[in-house]
């Protein structure tokens, strides 16, 4: 367990370790992760980093975890207006375009957690961003089908992680034949038509 600062000069020290181990997590890679390079990086001794993370675990849980928080405030944010049907019109687009755009606010980020970290050490958060995106997701199509209200979970666990699945692969690969507006086009093509079988019109 690690010290929480009670000081205003602990916090910032924190903040300066955290924000450094970010940047070695980002450049160096997991593998190459250490306490050591995190100090140096952070321009502090070793004996000053270890006041506050016994390990380098615990450095790399504060720095995912933050990262977990932004990702889930930013998804939740662009995506609750459009979804709900606050803004009018047809969501869809809109609600594709903002899930890419969350994504692709720190990719570096998101191509360590998803291609370097083991997996067991992630999970809980990516499953904490899979169940929020999925209750906004579930709200939206209640509203749009309330009579099919009671099959719902099953219907947004497909649609939320094929679709997650779909725009991190793109934004960590990139590929130069699939524009940003293809893809996401081809997110509401895929949606439309999985909610048209199912007998629910998405517009």
């Amino acid at each position: 367990m690690r010290k929480v600062p009670q000081q205003a000069r602990s916090r910032v020290m924190v903040e300066r370790i955290v924000a450094a181990g970010r940047t070695v997590l980002v450049h160096d890679g997991y593998d190459a992760f250490s306490t050591n390079r995190v100090a140096t990086a952070a321009e502090v001794s070793p004996g000053s980093l270890y006041q506050y993370f016994p390990d380098k675990g615990a450095i790399l849980d504060e720095v995912i975890d933050r990262w977990a928080a932004e990702v889930s405030v930013r998804v939740t944010d662009c995506l609750s207006a459009p979804l709900l049907g606050v803004d009018g019109g047809d969501p869809l687009p809109r609600v594709m375009s903002a899930l890419v755009d969350a994504l692709e606010a720190d990719a570096p980020m998101l191509r360590v957690v998803m291609e370097q970290l083991p997996a067991a050490r992630d999970r809980p958060r990516h499953l904490a961003l899979e169940q929020r995106v999925r209750e906004i997701a579930t709200a939206y199509l209640a509203a749009i089908a309330p009579a099919r209200r009671t099959a719902m979970p099953r219907h947004t666990w497909v649609l939320v992680i094929a679709i997650e699945h779909v725009a991190v692969r793109w934004v960590l690969d990139q590929p130069a034949s699939i524009s940003r507006d293809d893809v996401v086009g081809e997110l509401v093509r895929l949606t439309r038509a999985y909610l048209a079988e199912l007998g629910i019109s998405a517009t």
